[in-house]
């Protein structure tokens, strides 16, 4: 592992800032909504099992739909589909907070609503992956400085979110929420971009076997793949909903966005140490960093006292947040340029498509083992993941690409990121 000791590029243009700002204002909705969802959804009468089917809804949408997000992504030009996707999820918090402001909102509606906003997400994320390398030079130095968007989204969103449901009600948090969503919206459409070059010549069939042929190609991707599948079936679908059934319950229902907070506070650290610390083994690092991760759902289980509580949460950001810029900047230095788009949705699909089938079932299995011994399962399956990243070789063994040359103020770097 070492520290960085080049001289850093210039990173806050004017692109790059307001990126940033799209960036931040988009991953803040991404970050309320769970919790706003879920907090309200309790405070109705819906069970963990109602609330899992909705957080299911719009993960299963993104799962499916994010391949073809790649696809178009590579095909077209990526920001205008990032706009489009934020002018629907803005429409789509707009009608929740409106129905939530009237009334009661039929189970139907909220899922309907879910499975709209994951299709849109969809359409969103890929487009990420080809952005960045057009605003930004430094791989890392972008990387580390989103993770930190990431984590300041994710500290503040749920503590937000948790916050205006409490004390105000679930209408205002999902109208704020819409309002980020066109924030993002508007930045993007005031970025100057370099041409994108795309091919056209290929259909959308050819287009997806050449990403998977790709995707398949390499081993050290799907690897980690099929242990994120682990991961999401019973670490990361599961938490939301059983971990804010257990601290709402010992703690009142803001406590839960407090403790999402302090995961995102942990995310910042996180990201600001992997701007400087460059393993030579990248997904080896990372790998070292995710045995922090599964210490969420151990205080999540436990439900120790508020600051203790805050503090696993933290700590388990700071793994989270290091290896997700390890992964990032091995996916943008190791994938060739022109097919990132569609090896990132193969691989976003691959990481999350476990997520919603443990959202969906954390409930109907939470009253037959109970809600803290789920969370002590899923703690124990995160280690477990963790231990895999670091002895299956071809993830252990990968060692870091060569820096790429710093370009010119104002050209494209070759390097994409996935965030």
């Amino acid at each position: 592992m070492v520290l960085s000791g080049a001289a850093p590029s210039r990173l806050w243009t004017r692109n790059f800032s307001l990126y940033f700002i799209a960036r931040i204002a988009s991953m803040l909705g991404d970050a309320m909504l769970p919790v706003a969802l879920s907090v309200a959804m309790l405070a109705l009468g819906y069970g963990v099992s109602a609330v899992g089917f909705a957080l299911g809804a719009w993960m299963g949408a993104f799962a499916l739909f994010v391949v073809f997000g790649g696809v178009f992504a590579d095909r077209f030009h990526p920001r205008p589909q990032m706009i489009a996707a934020d002018a629907a999820r803005f429409l789509l918090m707009g009608a929740l907070a409106a129905y939530f402001l009237l009334g009661h909102p039929p189970l139907w509606f909220v899922v309907g609503v879910a499975l709209l906003g994951g299709t849109a997400t969809a359409m969103f994320q890929p487009g990420v992956t080809s952005l960045v390398p057009q605003v930004a030079a430094d791989p890392q130095q972008a990387n580390g400085v989103l993770r930190v968007a990431q984590g300041m989204s994710t500290m503040a969103g749920p503590a937000l979110s948790g916050a205006l449901v409490a004390t105000t009600s679930a209408a205002v948090a999902f109208a704020v929420t819409a309002g980020t969503f066109a924030v993002s919206g508007l930045c993007l459409v005031a970025l100057r971009l370099p041409r994108f070059e795309v091919d056209r010549t290929a259909s959308t069939l050819e287009n997806l076997l050449t990403g998977w042929h790709e995707f398949r190609s390499r081993s050290w991707l799907w690897a980690v793949i099929l242990i994120w599948w682990m991961l999401g079936m019973f670490v990361w679908g599961p938490i939301t909903p059983l971990g804010a059934a257990s601290i709402t319950d010992a703690h009142g229902s803001a406590a839960f966005g407090y403790a999402e907070g302090a995961f995102g506070a942990g995310c910042v650290l996180g990201g600001v140490i992997a701007i400087r610390v460059r393993p030579s083994r990248p997904l080896l690092g990372g790998g070292i960093a995710m045995f922090l991760f599964p210490l969420m759902p151990l205080a999540a289980s436990l439900v120790p006292a508020q600051p203790l509580l805050m503090l696993g949460y933290g700590i388990s950001g700071i793994g989270w947040a290091f290896w997700g810029v390890q992964w990032a900047t091995t996916m943008q230095t190791q994938i060739p340029e022109d097919r990132l788009n569609r090896v990132s949705a193969y691989e976003i699909a691959g990481s999350i498509l476990a997520v919603p089938l443990g959202q969906m079932i954390a409930g109907p299995a939470s009253t037959v083992v109970g809600v803290h011994r789920m969370l002590m399962v899923a703690t124990v399956i995160g280690f477990c993941c963790a231990a895999a990243l670091i002895v299956v070789t071809p993830v252990r063994r990968l060692t870091r690409a060569p820096e790429p040359a710093v370009p010119a103020a104002g050209s494209p770097s070759l390097d994409p990121t996935v965030t």
